[in-house]
């Protein structure tokens, strides 16, 4: 009986990040951020690095200040580091696969997270590290936006396109 509780403890989490998820999209902005940071607390910092990549990825969505953002997302890519072993020599963990399904979302939100606050050499490191992990996306509606929010931020920084990219993409961050 404990092991099966063990084994849905991880759907609970990510339960309650999609809930917070659908009131931030439903336009309660500080109920999101509340229930994020309570969730945050209960994970603590050395959590499960899935649920604190996803909780902060999302987390940095639900922030007024452009730095708090930035330092949300910082705290997502470096959760999806552990995952995918680049801080954990070389091994990987459970939910690595979703983690490097993330990268090139977190790195895109990283690019223009810096766009933002004026750092454009910066915002081109992720805008190219975004485009490089943007190959695990799949040809569905998530995998195209990315590559369409990539592709925005790159004729912003006046990158131009790849040739990759839709010519009239949709506007969203991921």
């Amino acid at each position: 009986m404990v092991e099966r509780r063990e084994q849905t403890a991880p759907d609970a989490v990510l339960t309650r990040i999609g809930q917070g998820v659908l009131l931030h999209h439903a336009g309660d902005r500080e109920e999101a951020r509340g229930r994020f940071l309570d969730l945050w607390a209960e994970i603590g910092q050395d959590g499960d690095p899935l649920h604190r990549c996803t909780l902060a990825h999302y987390m940095a969505d639900t922030q007024d200040d452009p730095v708090d953002e930035l330092a949300w997302d910082l705290r997502a890519l470096s959760a999806a580091e552990e995952l995918t072993g680049h801080r954990t020599a070389g091994r990987e963990r459970e939910g690595a696969p979703a983690a490097r399904a993330l990268y090139p979302a977190l790195h895109l939100n990283l690019a223009t997270d810096y766009f933002g606050l004026g750092r454009a050499e910066a915002a081109r490191v992720h805008l190219h590290r975004a485009r490089h992990a943007a190959g695990v996306l799949r040809d569905d509606r998530y995998g195209e936006g990315v590559r369409a929010a990539i592709h925005r931020l790159a004729l912003r920084l006046g990158e131009g396109s790849t040739g990759d990219e839709p010519s009239d993409p949709p506007r969203q961050r991921s």
